[in-house]
């Protein structure tokens, strides 16, 4: 029997009457997926409940942040005690100093943090500081890799192997886009021709160490490091975006992990706990350009707020002891078995798992590490296996492009079940 999602399309039609879209978020509009959203009212561990009393497993966890599942126990008591005491000041709290000690900690080579809102906004303030602390204009960004909806970013490659960023959004000006050079991932020659023509100009280059916004774009270390070495040698600072790769894969940064050395580092989702946090930390002598010490303006009425820092300081501490690191990744060992086995004979079947981070890349090409090739294939094989599997409960992000996160509230039954219904999925598919 098909699941009722009579109030979810109700609920729907009243917000296309009041947001652009129906959505506060381009993405939950479920187009990508031939669909439309499914409005959600609660949830706990691996699960959340619809307006229409389905249940799902949720495999997305808001996108990340939800390491530990939705609604943890000593996350929501951490809020609630914040909360009663104030939900927001607009001045100095001591849960700022408590957090940023923790991030420091996690990443020993940072000295200093700014607290924003949200990874974007941390983002910003990078590329800022970046352009004060250089005095240049120039960012060098990768095709495909994403760093939220600041103007300066929202750029797409060309047709050549390096060039001037064309405007992937209405409403950024072409003197703003091109600004930002972009050329593709995974290519020493074209990292060599950006700085080539462009070394001087440029104040940074930025890049998720573990790019997963479109696709899990896992970049060869020795990559990373050529792109260290030429931003050393061009004088540009390397700006690591690990927004979603920061405390995902260890109590730290990914970068750190494979040995890539930032300049600075931004970080969101994780360090929130599923609240609202963004954070920017480096060495003193360049946070210090920050304002009221240095004169790279930034502000934020809600920045430091106190009970996101709550969610995100009783997050950090769980995860600090490694335990729940070493439990994410046998359930991802679980998921890698449980789907060899069922796929054994189904070529095209593949994905690529970084620690709790799954990737499902649906054609029998190589998994790859660059946006331009991923599969059409793959997408649309996805787009047809994700109404079927919402219908057994299996909430997956509404998009090809994106990814599955596991979280320590999953159960390696939950994990392996859905390796298996994955399968079977394109099993039918297959067959159809």
């Amino acid at each position: 029997m098909s699941r009722s999602r009579s109030k979810s399309e109700e609920l729907y039609r009243r917000a296309c009457a009041l947001m652009p879209g129906g959505v506060s978020s381009p993405v939950r509009a479920f187009r990508s997926v031939g669909s439309t959203p499914i409005y959600f009212k609660q949830a706990s561990g691996s699960h959340f409940r619809d307006e229409d009393d389905n249940d799902y497993v949720d495999y997305c966890m808001s996108w990340g942040p939800l390491i530990l599942g939705h609604a943890h126990p000593l996350v929501v008591e951490a809020v609630r005690q914040a909360a009663v005491d104030g939900l927001s000041y607009g001045a100095c709290c001591k849960r700022e100093i408590e957090a940023a000690e923790l991030i420091l900690e996690a990443f020993p080579s940072m000295q200093r943090v700014r607290f924003v809102s949200s990874g974007t906004e941390a983002v910003m303030t990078a590329i800022r500081l970046a352009r004060g602390a250089t005095g240049r204009a120039k960012i060098l960004k990768f095709d495909g890799g994403y760093h939220g909806h600041s103007d300066s970013l929202l750029v797409k490659a060309g047709s050549g192997l390096v060039t001037f960023g064309t405007s992937s959004s209405l409403g950024v000006p072409t003197g703003l886009a091109s600004e930002t050079v972009v050329c593709g991932f995974d290519d020493e020659a074209a990292l060599e021709q950006a700085f080539t023509e462009f070394g001087p100009q440029l104040a940074a280059a930025i890049v998720e160490p573990l790019p997963g916004n479109n696709g899990l774009l896992e970049q060869r270390r020795e990559w990373l490091l050529k792109l260290r070495a030429l931003c050393d040698q061009h004088g540009a600072l390397l700006i690591l975006d690990e927004v979603i790769s920061g405390f995902r894969t260890r109590f730290g940064g990914y970068g750190d992990s494979v040995g890539v050395r930032a300049d600075l580092v931004t970080l969101g989702k994780i360090i929130g706990g599923g609240m609202p946090v963004g954070a920017l930390a480096g060495p003193a002598k360049l946070m210090e350009l920050l304002a009221p010490v240095g004169g790279v303006y930034q502000a934020g009425t809600l920045s430091g707020n106190p009970v996101s820092l709550s969610a995100g300081i009783s997050t950090l501490r769980e995860l600090k002891s490694g335990a729940t690191y070493s439990q994410l990744d046998e359930l991802g060992r679980s998921f890698d078995a449980a789907a060899a086995q069922a796929a054994n004979d189904l070529p095209w079947f593949k994905w690529r798992r970084v620690g709790s981070v799954i990737w499902l890349h649906l054609d029998a090409t190589e998994v790859p590490r660059r946006a331009d090739v991923i599969s059409k294939t793959a997408v649309l094989r996805f787009n047809a296996m994700h109404g079927p599997l919402l219908e057994q409960g299996i909430y997956l992000p509404p998009s090809a492009y994106e990814v599955l996160f596991l979280s320590a509230a999953h159960s390696r039954s939950e994990v392996e079940t859905l390796a298996r219904a994955l399968v079977e999925q394109a099993r039918k598919h297959s067959a159809s």
